[in-house]
């Protein structure tokens, strides 16, 4: 049970476009590589989003759009008639919670390899350059990224068209919306950012051009969800997977009034309270909470007194929370009782099973188990 203060604007209601909201803590959508055989969920993933059906909404762990967008091993996709079905496990245990689930479209471009390629093909990419830090994590362990191969011009639309069937599996695996994974260095932020792009088609060099691949992608999928049930996430400052821009605000402040633009829902915007975190000078969200007319969803390890401050202020209308909702199932509930949080358990994040996964207790089972004596 949600306890609340007049002061507790994080758990109050707040309407996200046609949904209904009991408060503003949204789960982010986190990779915990639980899938089965052939990238498909299961019951297990299912019990899992279920006990954490009391967040406002909940966006699904990244799922991938086609065979070539897979970078990871045990990560669910939406491009097989299989892959809904396990969804729909997913989506009909959260509804039944009385939750609300958008499914992460996603495609991540380089951050690939061979091994996970039909025929060993390069990954795709805006530009042929690898990522060259870090490893990618196959089926024959750590080894380095392949190098991408630049789409032909030709071929971005092919693309686009894997984002629009992946909209149109997730409409039929039954979720409440869809978000655009466009951060964290996957496909369309490597055609965002000039770190990474180096085209000179139409595609490439000016910001409208290094924006296009998105917003087709968005133009698409607007077609087959309601705007006002498609939200894009980005990450303005992060360099995970080499990622860089010479100028962010210049390129997301186009992205962020295009989007407003065609109505979405919300912007999801990935960047610490301090923008030192990423070696920049000043952060970018104030720009985009200004270009943007939509509901913002701020993440960033905010924490209850830190998103509370961003609600008051208007610096966002939502705050998505990561590891503490992976930790704590009940996390509303805990934030508003004040109550201590279960650590995280890094060790499990990746692997396989429960553990780690469905087995972290709530606020009363933590508190009975605390209360029992020792052997």
């Amino acid at each position: 049970m949600i306890v609340t203060t007049a002061s507790d604007l994080l758990f109050s209601p707040y309407a996200l476009g046609p949904l209904s909201l009991p408060n503003r803590l949204a789960m982010a959508p986190m990779t915990r590589c639980r899938a089965a055989e052939g990238n498909v969920p299961t019951e297990l993933n299912a019990l899992y989003y279920e006990q954490r059906a009391s967040a406002g909404f909940i966006i699904g762990e990244a799922t991938q759009v086609s065979p070539e967008g897979v970078g990871y091993l045990r990560t669910p996709g939406i491009h097989t008639d299989a892959q809904v079905a396990g969804w729909r496990l997913v989506t009909g245990a959260v509804h039944r919670a009385g939750g609300r689930i958008f499914a992460q479209l996603w495609h991540v471009g380089r951050a690939s390899h061979v091994s996970f390629q039909p025929g060993r093909k390069a990954p795709v990419s805006s530009s042929a350059l690898a990522i060259r830090t870090g490893h990618a994590y196959t089926p024959e362990g750590p080894q380095p990224y392949s190098t991408p191969r630049a789409l032909e011009t030709a071929e971005v639309a092919g693309v686009v068209a894997q984002f629009e069937d992946g909209a149109r599996r997730a409409r039929a695996a039954g979720f409440d919306g869809i978000e655009l994974h466009a951060a964290n260095g996957y496909i369309i932020d490597q055609f965002l950012r000039d770190g990474v792009n180096k085209r000179t088609d139409r595609y490439g060099g000016s910001v409208e051009n290094r924006a296009r691949l998105l917003l087709e992608i968005v133009d698409a999928v607007t077609g087959v969800f309601d705007a006002d049930r498609v939200g894009v996430r980005v990450s303005p400052l992060g360099g995970y997977n080499d990622m860089s821009d010479s100028d962010p605000k210049a390129i997301f402040g186009h992205v962020a009034a295009e989007l407003s633009a065609r109505k979405l829902v919300y912007l999801h915007v990935v960047e610490p309270l301090e923008g030192q975190a990423f070696d920049a000078p000043e952060r970018v969200t104030p720009l985009l909470r200004e270009r943007f007319r939509g509901a913002l969803v701020a993440n960033g390890a905010y924490t209850l007194e830190t998103a509370e401050q961003a609600l008051r202020t208007g610096a966002a209308d939502l705050v998505s929370f990561g590891a503490p909702f992976l930790a704590n199932p009940d996390l509303p509930e805990r934030l508003s009782r004040r109550a201590p949080l279960n650590p995280p358990d890094v060790s499990t994040f990746y692997s396989e099973g429960p553990r780690g996964y469905i087995d972290y207790p709530r606020l009363g089972e933590a508190q009975v188990a605390a209360a029992q004596p020792s052997a």
